[in-house]
């Protein structure tokens, strides 16, 4: 027979539970989690999950609606396109180029952004101030428009567009952490560590960024929604990935042809990336506000 305890003990919540707490108390927030974790599963298992090829064409199955549908066909959930491929297959292919690939160079832009951000905002001067007008004057250009730019220079493709949006993020980043450190330089526990004689890379890395924490989240959530949103609409007016490339933006591209033929595959392709970006979002909020809490408490 176990002993009982009687000595009330309070057990403070660790920072991942209370995170994970605040997820499980607003229903939305878990659904987009759900999500993102169901895109992030098919994004790297996805050529392991269909049993037909992307670009497979199937010669007796030329438009078919979905299973469900009185002319549907069972073997093919979603239904097919026009040139008789599998639009599940298509989707959960199309989840690397318009998500996985996206989120890889955000977090790639991010790395050198805040990088180079923390070390502007640790100097000061006439380089500091010229910096600082320059950016300035970068935010205020669409990143889209910055986009097509790079593009028109380099050339339309997958990786030129990829390349252009980790580009255009670069310098965002870099002025979100420049202005969020240079916020905080001002504070009691910042002079205190300097009092206490630690180097500027401690001083970055152990002091300012954890305090920080909040805002390059909400820069994260909102760069990843301009990745996705910029790498489909490039693939949307064909700058992008290019024909067959299973990328969303170029499927609506493809399906504006048979739209009131085939109303479903250009449907299909909209709803995933509509429910990817509300999913980013809900997540990237319900971060946000997590770590809120817990810096206040």
């Amino acid at each position: 027979m176990p002993r009982p305890n009687l000595y009330y003990e309070e057990r403070t919540p660790s920072p991942l539970e209370r995170v994970w707490l605040e997820f499980r108390r607003n229903p939305l927030a878990m659904g987009g989690l759900y999500i993102l974790i169901g895109i992030v599963f098919i994004s790297i298992f996805g050529p392991w999950l269909t049993p037909y090829g992307p670009n497979q064409q199937i010669a007796d199955a030329i438009s078919l609606p979905p299973a469900w549908s009185e002319n549907g066909d069972i073997r093919f959930l979603l239904g097919t396109d026009e040139l008789g491929r599998d639009m599940v297959t298509r989707i959960i292919y199309g989840a690397r180029y318009t998500f996985a690939y996206p989120f890889l160079v955000v977090l790639a832009s991010a790395s050198i952004g805040m990088l180079l951000g923390g070390v502007a905002a640790m100097t000061a001067g006439v380089k500091s101030s010229t910096l600082k007008h320059l950016l300035d004057v970068i935010m205020s250009i669409p990143s889209l428009l910055l986009a097509l730019i790079i593009i028109a220079i380099t050339g339309p493709g997958l990786e030129n567009a990829l390349l252009a949006i980790g580009l255009v993020l670069i310098p965002q980043f870099l002025h979100v952490t420049r202005n969020a450190i240079y916020d905080e330089q001002r504070k009691p526990y910042v002079t205190a560590s300097k009092l206490n004689g630690v180097n500027d890379f401690y001083l970055l890395t152990m002091v300012f960024f954890p305090n920080i924490v909040k805002v390059l989240v909400v820069q994260l959530t909102i760069g990843l929604s301009i990745a996705i949103l910029d790498i489909a609409a490039l693939g949307f007016l064909r700058l992008g990935a290019q024909s067959p490339t299973p990328e969303w933006g170029s499927m609506l591209a493809q399906s504006l042809e048979v739209a009131y033929i085939s109303p479903w595959v250009m449907a299909l392709p909209g709803i995933a990336l509509f429910l990817v970006l509300v999913s980013v979002n809900l997540v990237g909020d319900t971060l946000r506000i997590a770590i809120q809490k817990q810096l206040e408490r």
